[in-house]
């Protein structure tokens, strides 16, 4: 896609450090980091959204994920799929969001 960010970074016009690349997907650290660690894990081919995205696409982002977690050493972390705009994904391009590497783990609420 001519105007993706995403695709720019794929396509490598937009020098950045991948923490992870394979045949199918690219993974590099938010600019804006929600948490100490913050990877954005992305199919390299333009895939809109989660609404496009097969199980076997799906299971893949996921599943590298988990590998870049591991090599990170993070104990516990969150995976997040924002879709659309009013699901807050803001590069309509699809991206799974890994965050995680918190010192304690939150207060548990009690009822």
């Amino acid at each position: 896609m001519e105007n993706c960010l995403f695709c720019k970074i794929v396509n490598k016009e937009i020098p950045t450090s991948f923490v992870a690349e394979n045949g199918e997907l690219v993974a590099f650290d938010d600019i804006r980091p929600k948490a100490p660690a913050h990877v954005l894990i992305l199919p390299k081919a333009h895939v809109l959204s989660v609404k496009e995205a097969d199980e076997k696409l799906s299971g893949k982002l996921i599943t590298l994920a988990k590998k870049i977690a591991e090599e990170k050493g993070l104990e516990g972390y969150k995976l997040i799929f924002n879709v659309g705009p009013k699901g807050g994904q803001v590069v309509e391009h699809l991206h799974l969001h890994l965050v995680g590497g918190w010192n304690e783990a939150p207060k548990k609420v009690e009822i």
